[in-house]
């Protein structure tokens, strides 16, 4: 895990892409949120039509 996060790094790095580097933490605080809601409190407020 940690080896792809350097990898990652150092692309943006190299190719001068920061733009990536908000979009990606972005996606993983979304995805983060999915997963930890799904048997919270929180569920039906995320969910409110299953």
């Amino acid at each position: 895990m940690w080896r792809l996060c350097k990898e990652f790094l150092s692309f943006i790095r190299q190719e001068k892409k920061w733009w990536l580097a908000p979009l990606v933490l972005l996606l993983l605080i979304i995805a983060a949120l999915v997963v930890f809601s799904t048997s919270s409190a929180l569920a039906p407020f995320i969910y409110p039509f299953m």
